[in-house]
């Protein structure tokens, strides 16, 4: 920690952070330093995909923030995984490769007023880095792949070439195909592809793994790449207290830099252009509130000096609910049985220690489908995660008789929920309000979207393993029942978003611009999922890297703008 003084400061060595670390650097003269509250990803159940069964929850690796009890829950209070290590959240969630749908974007580019963010526009940030197996030669010798698939994921010459692999599962389940072929007997049709824009359809999820481990963003872009150059340092259990700024004579102000706790000593470092804050949807807002940005009134009952009263910061909490009913079966093979003995135990570990498959490789997902709650709708507004096992939650013992889970999420909520400091100590957990099931439309979607599961499980294909509703159980009927029991089973599916959101100059809860720049104080973009001015119809770590992307292209070019390079120095955008 010589050197406390760089071009850009990187908050958050997640996501986000480990991608704009790795384009800022291919500059070979701006200096960029990242700082990391956790540890680095040297612990095996990183790496291991199952393994995020003994990350969420651990203090290795995981924040360990709650909810505060929530209303809509029945007045539960929820465990609230967020990644505390390098990679964040992609070392520790479901490694599902989800864009969402392209209505998602084109409402962005209504609510930014930027028409940057339509499907068209974002759709290039998200082939940049991707890596897909379908466009592998060897695969490509044996099936060439669609002009469509050519499009949507990249020519088969430069589409192998980034940093994010996306691979098919190395497993199947004779239960999860036979609710795969349920649900299309219930008229959901069949898709291998949910990233073409529009996600309807049931199948197999695509993976962040490459051959059977789990594939996090601290691999991708910052090891080796980012390890091996002269202009990027990296500070790892070292937590940001505050931000600094300086006021201007406009009456704006400038981030110049911020204030890091390092274990042992405070250590002030300095940003001669910009702080990229990349906490995520949780700790970003912390960060802007106990720095004097957000609502004026919660800073001033905590003791801070109001600096830029922004009220948007730590509001507007987007999540989505899932509510997993569980359904005991009988005739088929699932995880509760297999690991419910020493020899079947055994039996996984040795197959994954041989061949990178079988349970140990998989996702807490395997199989997905998107539809709709009613007749009538012009978009899939239900994602559901299935899963050939049940337990009471993550963390939690598997059940000892066979089952699976169909887990059941509403992708467009209309409840909002808070980030909030509680005191000026850094040190402290905000207090995280998501206000699930708040809205008279968010419970209505609950209850029929549970009876979308009971119509999928009623379909004969499923009938020979005469799947019997364990939860919520099959005499509640009405929306009222089915409502209060989905606020009694349902849990998050770890994808908060919105906290600090984009959007137009005349939105008064509006953070950040359309290019991530905080309102009203120069040298400071957010750029995170706390940015998304409305959640994503889908899992939410792949469009953040998105934004990353974007971010990425447009700070390079404000960069070269302002600094005299060579052509030989700067690789191409």
């Amino acid at each position: 920690m010589s050197d406390t003084t760089f071009d850009y400061i990187v908050i958050g060595g997640g996501t986000a952070g480990a991608l704009l670390c790795n384009r800022l650097t291919r500059e070979s003269r701006c200096r960029v330093l990242l700082i990391e509250a956790g540890r680095k990803d040297d612990y095996h159940w990183i790496h291991i995909p199952v393994g995020y069964l003994y990350c969420i929850g651990n203090p290795r690796t995981d924040w360990l923030y709650q909810t505060e009890p929530d209303p809509g829950l029945n007045g539960r209070s929820l465990r609230y995984p967020r990644g505390k290590t390098l990679g964040g959240c992609s070392s520790i969630n479901g490694m599902i490769y989800m864009r969402g749908q392209a209505r998602d974007y084109e409402q962005w580019a209504e609510l930014t007023g930027d028409e940057g963010w339509r499907w068209d526009q974002v759709l290039p940030a998200f082939k940049q880095h991707e890596s897909h197996w379908r466009l592998d030669p060897d695969q490509l010798k044996n099936e060439p792949v669609s002009e469509e698939f050519r499009q949507l994921h990249g020519n088969p010459s430069t589409g192998s070439s980034g940093e994010w692999r996306v691979e098919k599962q190395r497993l199947r389940w004779d239960i999860l195909d036979a609710f795969s072929e349920a649900a299309q007997q219930a008229d959901i049709p069949a898709t291998d592809d949910f990233n073409r824009g529009s996600n309807e359809g049931v199948g197999y999820f695509e993976v962040n793994q490459k051959a059977g481990w789990r594939w996090n963003t601290a691999k991708a872009f910052l090891r080796p790449t980012c390890y091996g150059r002269p202009n990027f340092e990296m500070w790892t259990t070292a937590q940001v207290s505050r931000l600094l700024l300086e006021d201007l004579p406009d009456g704006s102000q400038r981030c110049t830099g911020a204030q890091v706790w390092t274990g042992n000593e405070m250590v002030t470092v300095h940003a001669e252009r910009e702080v990229l804050l990349c906490a995520g949807a949780v700790n970003s807002p912390q960060i802007l509130q106990l720095s004097g940005i957000g609502p004026g009134e919660l800073l001033q009952q905590q003791g801070i000096a109001v600096r830029r009263d922004l009220p948007g910061v730590g509001a507007n909490l987007q999540d989505h609910l899932q509510i997993r009913s569980v359904y005991k079966i009988q005739g088929a093979k699932t995880l509760n049985t297999m690991a419910g003995s020493m020899m079947g135990k055994a039996g996984i570990g040795l197959e994954y220690l041989l061949r990178r498959s079988g349970p140990m490789s998989m996702a807490p997902s395997q199989l997905g489908a998107f539809t709709r709650s009613r007749a009538g709708l012009l978009y899939p507004n239900l994602e559901y995660h299935v899963q050939p096992l049940s337990l009471n939650a993550f963390g939690e013992p598997l059940h000892d008789f066979p089952a699976f889970t169909a887990s059941v999420c509403n992708l467009n909520p209309s409840s909002r929920g808070t980030v909030r400091i509680q005191s000026a100590d850094f040190h402290q957990a905000p207090a995280i309000a998501p206000n699930y099931l708040s809205t008279p439309e968010d419970r209505q979607v609950a209850a029929d979207s549970l009876r979308v599961t009971r119509r999928i499980v009623a379909q004969p294909a499923l009938a020979r393993y005469a799947p019997e509703e364990w939860k919520p159980g099959l005499q509640y009927q009405s929306d009222e029942e089915l409502a209060r029991l989905a606020g009694d089973i349902a849990t998050t599916i770890f994808h908060p978003v919105g906290t600090t959101k984009m959007g137009r100059m005349d939105d008064p809860m509006a953070v950040l611009d359309s290019r991530f720049k905080v309102r009203g104080v120069q040298g400071l973009r957010v750029v995170d999922a706390g940015a998304m001015p409305r959640i994503t119809s889908g899992n939410t770590n792949s469009p953040t890297l998105m934004m990353a992307e974007k971010a990425a292209t447009w700070i390079r070019e404000e960069w070269r703008s302002k600094t005299v390079v060579t052509q030989e120095e700067v690789p191409a955008l």
